[in-house]
């Protein structure tokens, strides 16, 4: 099958309900922003880009999105809160192997989710509107991804040093992420999951 247009999905959009039309844009709009902002950066991903990669108007975007501050915000929420749902997703009964949680978690820091979320965070440090709001929401996938990594390694938070010792994980994650952007960095990142995991279940029992 050849790909879907414009005036296709258009065509396709129209025949939906009012607000199921609106759902599926404002969702077309958040995963193109995201990619647009992984691929682009800041600087090379205004509204109009987004709108033409989403094929959407640029009215039709500033409808559910009136500044582009309120556009990239969301989207990085919205691709965290999806990721989130997957990890969870994968592993519905918890899971004894932590070994797979832990390169699961890395997954998170090694995908567009993170490339995207780091153009912004840069962004942020220079434009003083953009600051807090990038701050919350960092504030706010730290506080989730954090409970999802104590649900899944089974941690007792109770226990002196363990929180500290989930949190060093996810911060070496967000090192490996960071590693990765420049080079495939696969070869040693399994090898720093592998001395982890081992690590994990010395220090969580």
């Amino acid at each position: 099958m050849g790909a879907v247009t414009t005036d296709q999905r258009e065509e396709r959009a129209e025949r939906m309900p009012k607000q199921d039309r609106s759902r599926a844009t404002r969702q077309r709009l958040l995963e193109a922003a995201v990619a647009c902002l992984a691929e682009h950066g800041w600087a090379g991903s205004t509204v109009t880009v987004v709108a033409e990669r989403a094929g959407v108007s640029r009215g039709a975007a500033q409808h559910h999105f009136p500044t582009r501050e309120d556009l990239f915000t969301a989207a990085v929420e919205y691709v965290a809160e999806e990721r989130s749902t997957a990890l969870r997703a994968l592993f519905p009964q918890g899971a004894a192997d932590r070994r797979a949680v832990v390169a699961a978690l890395v997954d998170l820091y090694t995908g567009p989710l993170f490339r995207a979320a780091l153009h912004l965070w840069v962004a942020a440090s220079n434009e003083d509107q953009l600051r807090p709001r990038v701050t919350e929401l960092e504030s706010h996938v730290g506080r989730e991804t954090h409970r999802i990594a104590i649900d899944l390694l089974s941690a007792d938070e109770s226990r002196p040093g363990v929180r500290e010792t989930v949190q060093g994980l996810l911060d070496m994650a967000r090192g490996l992420g960071l590693a990765n952007l420049l080079t495939d960095d696969t070869g040693r990142r399994e090898r720093v999951v592998g001395q982890w995991a081992v690590l994990l279940d010395e220090a969580l029992g």
